[in-house]
């Protein structure tokens, strides 16, 4: 199962690889410094992704900038059934060297936290690529593990054959821009609770409430108070899923809201079913 490879050179002790798992884990929150590719081939999975919940089916995989907290939460009732890649980016570097070699960790840096939804050819190429690479960690030798690092090095071919499109669709910004628009959205992140008003941010950032609203519609192509209640009713979501117990009355005073017929309204908005609906599916699986 999942084991640092420790017969080989330095680098490829840096590739932990477990495929198939099927182990039971709690539901944590946590992060870590590698990059991640994970696929689910079975089970009832809702992965959390800072403040995104993918519900996954079989043939997804996410490849995750694992510095972003993340934690599955699983229906113990069934197998969960799941294959994991953590490995350090510099593992790549050599590679990445080599006469006409592509940016393979270009996803990872650029899409941080994506997820791929693997059907048909697509989904048998990446359970064979993911099987290859067990068949050579079985060996438990040198000629295995840089083996098993080759194998590993296509499947992150496969994986930016399939980002190639999203990474062209992403809008690209200039850097001032960006780096503006990173500072609003981590003044929100740590204040999306309070009761906000663009006079507040107008003050912190010491740029125009005009300016701020224009800009940041332009970047993200939402306003800040869209992304400021997305960015809540994201989290009363994941409140729901983690904390069975919480009331929506409770999720709803906790997040900012001032009134529950406005949570109610947003969240039916976000979700597409009310808050009670959501809490009572997710309860009854």
């Amino acid at each position: 199962m999942s084991a640092i490879l420790t017969d080989c050179s330095r680098k490829v002790k840096m590739l932990d690889f477990g495929y198939r798992i099927q182990t039971p884990l709690e539901a944590i929150f946590h992060s870590h410094t590698n990059y991640e590719v994970y696929y689910f081939h079975e089970g009832k999975c809702n992965y959390l992704i800072g403040d995104q919940i993918y519900h996954m089916q079989p043939g997804d995989m996410m490849i995750l900038f694992g510095m972003t907290l993340h934690c599955a939460k699983i229906d113990p009732s069934v197998p969960y059934v799941r294959t994991i890649v953590h490995f350090e980016p510099s593992l790549l570097r050599p590679l990445l060297e080599l006469p006409q070699a592509l940016n393979v960790m270009e996803p990872f840096e650029e899409l941080r936290n994506h997820r791929l939804r693997l059907r048909g050819e697509h989904k048998e190429e990446a359970e064979r690529l993911l099987a290859q690479m067990h068949v050579h960690q079985q060996r438990g030798d040198a000629i295995g593990s840089n083996r098993l690092l080759l194998a590993f090095v296509d499947l992150l071919y496969f994986i930016f054959g399939l980002c190639e499109q999203p990474l062209r669709d992403r809008q690209e910004f200039s850097s001032d821009k960006e780096q503006t628009v990173q500072r609003i959205i981590s003044l929100l992140e740590h204040s999306y609770t309070d009761d906000l008003h663009m006079e507040q941010l107008e003050e912190r950032l010491h740029l125009s409430k005009s300016y701020i609203a224009r800009l940041f519609k332009d970047v993200t192509g939402v306003t800040v108070f869209h992304y400021v209640y997305r960015r809540r009713i994201n989290e009363a979501k994941i409140m729901f899923l983690m904390e069975p117990s919480v009331t929506v009355t409770e999720a709803c005073y906790r997040l900012g809201f001032k009134h529950l017929a406005h949570f109610s309204r947003m969240f039916k908005q976000f979700v597409g079913v009310s808050p009670e609906q959501f809490k009572r599916r997710e309860t009854q699986g």
